[in-house]
């Protein structure tokens, strides 16, 4: 029952659909990518000399992000097109990843699945798709919460990868990320093991991406010019400082954690974690009100009550 009383609250909380144009930048092989029909669609290619990739410009930390992939045509052996989000490269750096690898004509598709935490994989999962993925676009979605992150195809979830706290087993949480993209040469170890290498001659290897969509709250207020920021503060101004409230809740999820745990994102609100089932929708209304008399969140309480 909360979470349709959250629905109703927020009912501007939707996915969002990225134009390549405006929201990605093109991070390598620059003359090897293509934006066509006014920014809905983009292609990657890979020559004997470079493959390609790009990024989006918006950081997400938690979300549901889904995009329709189009893969490489006839004999794609050696080559590999990835679709990921990730922090920025280093040493330590997280990652949630599809990697669809290159075939010989007729066999099977494989995509391989990986959760990178601090720089420290070792989480691959490999799958074979029941489709030939070259024929036609097909959607792959990436959902994380602090909870879970499931890897869906058309809609049918492939792999489960938990955050069970006991196992210690790392799980990226805190670190927002950018979606990324890239087409590139891998014939030491793709194909059949890296016994099948890249025949240039088919070259170049082209493969097509569409229909980027994500949700986040997160993006949706800093979009009207909002910060979560002042919505906490406002929730204590508003006394919401009980364990199981809205000021308390949001603490111990840090800040914009809470906010798309509460969205949802396929998690039930009864399941969540410490008192997060006791988080009220009167306690975010009261803290709201309380906002009037700062100036940022003032435009949120008008906003929110009377737009």
């Amino acid at each position: 029952m909360k979470f349709m009383v959250f629905l109703v609250l927020f009912p501007w909380m939707v996915a969002f659909a990225s134009n390549f144009s405006q929201d990605f930048d093109l991070t390598w092989g620059l003359d090897r990518v293509r934006i066509l029909n006014n920014g809905e669609l983009l292609t990657l290619s890979l020559d004997k000399d470079s493959g390609s990739a790009c990024q989006s410009k918006n950081e997400y930390l938690f979300g549901k992000i889904s995009m329709q992939l189009k893969l490489v045509p006839g004999n794609s052996a050696g080559t590999v097109t990835s679709y990921y989000v990730s922090t920025s490269k280093g040493s330590t750096w997280d990652e949630i990843d599809f990697e669809f690898v290159g075939n010989l004509s007729g066999d099977p598709s494989t995509v391989h699945t990986n959760v990178i935490t601090g720089g420290k994989g070792d989480r691959e999962q490999q799958f074979h798709l029941w489709f030939d993925p070259s024929v036609d676009f097909h959607t792959y979605s990436i959902l994380w919460n602090p909870h879970v992150i499931i890897f869906y195809v058309d809609g049918t979830p492939i792999r489960e990868f938990k955050n069970v706290d006991s196992t210690k087993v790392p799980f990226p949480k805190s670190r927002a990320m950018r979606i990324h993209s890239s087409i590139w040469n891998a014939d030491d170890w793709a194909t059949r093991g890296g016994l099948v290498k890249t025949d240039w001659t088919k070259a170049p290897f082209t493969s097509f991406l569409q229909e980027l969509q994500h949700t986040s709250l997160h993006l949706a207020l800093r979009g009207r010019g909002l910060s979560l920021h002042f919505i906490f503060v406002a929730g204590k101004r508003a006394g919401c400082t009980k364990p199981g409230k809205f000021a308390v809740g949001a603490e111990a999820l840090h800040g914009v954690t809470f906010w798309h745990w509460l969205w949802g994102m396929n998690v039930e609100l009864d399941k969540g974690v410490g008192d997060a089932a006791s988080w009220e929708a009167s306690c975010l209304a009261a803290a709201l009100r309380a906002s009037r008399g700062m100036t940022e969140p003032r435009r949120l309480y008008h906003w929110f009550f009377f737009s």
